[in-house]
């Protein structure tokens, strides 16, 4: 009876050091997959893999497993995420998988599912390691189904440029962190008319410039500097896998997630007269009252790509948005940075002024995400503490994905990673007492966890 580790199957992906996640695991997730497949009338599988310097073999096992089931490989090769989806929606009845670790440390990796057009996760990933665990493989076939190569970015590309063009051209300048994005993103800006200056764009594994994570401002130093240098529209920064954004400003701000999903929802109301939009329960309060402002509904949801795309198909949603910079519009279905990119590139070239519009913004005080490292996963720890905390002066505990402790004058969240072994934390207030008063109550909630300090 084969066995696999049970803690690299995650709640909307499959993530390990690799240590956890080796070849042998994969060839296992690709029978698995291929079995379900099989079962479900699927034939053809596509499958992309980031720079990751573990993801060739990753990718190579993987593939092995599935077409040993009798399912035929587009192999993608290099590939960002989003253009896996991508490839999946179009040549494989939205059936797929890339191999990636997004913005996880260099020794980690991982592997993102689509089945049928939807992204696997929760009960139907945890049923890929139960299939595995209890033998309920399709057995090897003598000859295995073919394993092609495809050339999808050409098609990729071209569908982007040409559903988003641009008013006027635009200098911008990008920074992949020498993630997957690198290999992709300057020929679609070039291609929509754009002057770019390109930041660590060659695809690097070892990551030797900063870590491709464009939610940590440490990693935004360099685009700052060369948005200033350049007198660029723009600075735009991605993750290591291409499916979360970062944006500078001409003036040098940088943009968390939630005030683009505000920008984003502004302009996707305005067009649309009105509709519904999706924010995960980190974003800011300010979203909801925004959206209302703008004519629209809204919805908090648990963060992760699989809720946002599942959620925004239930709903019917102009638009689904993380405080991480993950993006999903109802007119391309997918959380994809590149495309996200574009749509604000020609907002700015319509005439946004992105610095004037934050502007405007409600400004509340906020943390960013704070991170307590623990020894195992997150979710036992959140379910005690959710049934041992008070919080005296909370309205309400909504318990969508952790808990979202709202006040009158604020809110905080205590959740646990799905990726990793954290818990985090984010607190917001109307005023400094409110924010201080807030970090008590869930400093008592957390103990004898210590809350990390910040500033705001």
């Amino acid at each position: 009876m084969a066995s696999i580790p049970a803690e690299i199957f995650k709640a909307y992906d499959v993530r390990a050091r690799t240590e956890l996640l080796t070849p042998d695991a994969a060839r296992l997730i690709g029978r698995a997959l291929g079995s379900t497949l099989r079962e479900r009338g699927f034939v053809r599988f596509a499958l992309g893999r980031d720079g990751r310097l573990s993801s060739p073999a990753l990718a190579a096992a993987l593939a092995q497993g599935v077409s040993e089931t009798g399912i035929a490989v587009c192999d993608l090769g290099l590939a960002a995420t989003p253009m896996l989806y991508f490839a999946a929606n179009h040549v494989a009845d939205g059936c797929g998988a890339v191999v990636t670790g997004s913005h996880n440390p260099p020794d980690y990796n991982g592997i993102k599912i689509m089945l049928g057009g939807e992204a696997l996760g929760g009960a139907a990933l945890q049923r890929l390691r139960e299939r595995i665990e209890a033998d309920e493989l399709a057995p090897p076939l003598e000859t295995p189904a073919p394993i092609r190569v495809l050339d999808i970015a050409e098609d990729y590309l071209a569908a982007i440029a040409g559903r988003l063009t641009l008013m006027r051209p635009l200098k911008v300048v990008i920074d992949c962190g020498n993630g997957v994005a690198g290999a992709f993103a300057p020929t679609l800006f070039r291609r929509m008319g754009c002057e770019v200056i390109p930041l660590y764009c060659e695809v690097d594994g070892h990551f030797p410039n900063h870590h491709p994570d464009p939610q940590d401002e440490a990693n935004l130093v360099d685009l700052k500097a060369a948005v200033a240098a350049h007198g660029a529209h723009v600075g735009l920064a991605f993750d290591g896998d291409g499916d979360r954004l970062g944006v500078v400003t001409r003036r040098g701000a940088s943009v968390p997630g939630d005030r683009l999903l505000m920008l984003f929802a502004g302009a996707e109301l305005a067009e649309h007269g009105g509709g519904h939009v999706l924010h995960d329960v980190k974003s800011s309060r300010a979203v909801a009252a925004w959206v209302t402002q703008h004519g629209g509904t809204s919805e908090t949801i648990p963060t992760g790509h699989t809720h946002m795309k599942k959620r925004l198909r239930e709903t019917g949603a102009l638009l689904a948005g993380e405080l991480s910079g993950h993006f999903a519009f109802a007119t391309w279905r997918i959380d994809d940075a590149l495309y996200a990119g574009a749509k604000l590139l020609r907002l700015i070239a319509a005439g946004l002024d992105v610095d004037t519009e934050l502007a405007g913004f409600p400004t509340p005080l906020a943390s960013p995400e704070l991170q307590i490292a623990l020894d195992g996963p997150g979710h036992a720890l959140v379910a005690q503490i959710a049934q041992t905390a008070r919080f005296p002066s909370a309205q309400r505990v909504a318990e969508i994905d952790g808990l979202r402790i709202e006040y009158a004058d604020g809110f905080g969240l205590i959740r646990a990673s799905n990726t990793q072994p954290l818990l985090t934390l984010r607190l917001e207030a109307d005023n400094a007492p409110a924010l201080w008063r807030i970090r008590a109550e869930l400093a008592a909630a957390i103990a004898p966890l210590t809350l990390p300090d910040f500033d705001c």
